[in-house]
């Protein structure tokens, strides 16, 4: 993800890994610069709360990352008081409570999002500006898989498939259908203080 996520991009970027270990070995990847330039590539190990007090983000991204976590409020308060005016922060989680599993349970999730119970989980002194079902394709894979297949996890093979296929059609159709329905909800916060924010989406 980091690595996607930086190609092309020149600031500064801030990782936070709660494992130690996968830590390292971001570390380690970033000095072979795989990463970027790895002198702009800072790991923190722990959570938000271990990000220095005075470091202040243009964005901060949550990318499968909210679901693990109980106190999500909590979570995203503390990482709104880490944004730079005018920033931006960025959450994107699995949706549907109904689609739940014991492969969702396995990996650590405590929840899944509707739209309405992450616009919840948002911090109240910041302007939701995009609320919005993703992969309206990969929601219907879901739903077969806990309906007729029901595999604990997915395989290497559905993955490739979901990649290669099912995630370039969903992204066809998302907006066609308006973002209604999907496997992942998006949702985006902004440190509106001196813009006008954006319509919701």
């Amino acid at each position: 993800m980091t690595r996607t996520l930086r190609c092309g991009v020149d600031s500064s970027w801030t990782c936070v890994e709660p494992d130690a270990e996968l830590a390292a070995n971001l570390r380690q990847t970033a000095q072979h610069g795989s990463c970027g330039d790895p002198q702009t590539l800072h790991v923190v190990v722990g959570s938000v709360a271990d990000v220095a007090k005075n470091a202040l983000f243009d964005t901060i991204l949550y990318i499968d990352v909210l679901e693990h976590i109980e106190q999500d409020q909590e979570e995203l308060a503390h990482a709104a008081r880490l944004l730079a005016p005018n920033g931006h922060l960025v959450v994107l989680s699995p949706a549907h409570r109904a689609l739940y599993s014991a492969f969702d349970q396995a990996v650590g999730h405590f929840r899944r999002y509707s739209r309405r119970t992450l616009r919840n989980a948002g911090p109240a002194n910041l302007r939701l500006v995009r609320l919005r079902y993703l992969d309206c394709v990969g929601l219907f894979a879901s739903l077969a898989n806990r309906l007729l297949l029901k595999s604990p996890s997915p395989t290497a093979s559905l993955i490739k498939v979901w990649d290669s296929l099912m995630v370039p059609i969903s992204r066809w159709f998302d907006p066609l259908l308006l973002f209604w329905f999907g496997k992942s909800v998006l949702a985006v916060w902004h440190d509106a203080c001196t813009q006008e924010a954006e319509s919701l989406h």
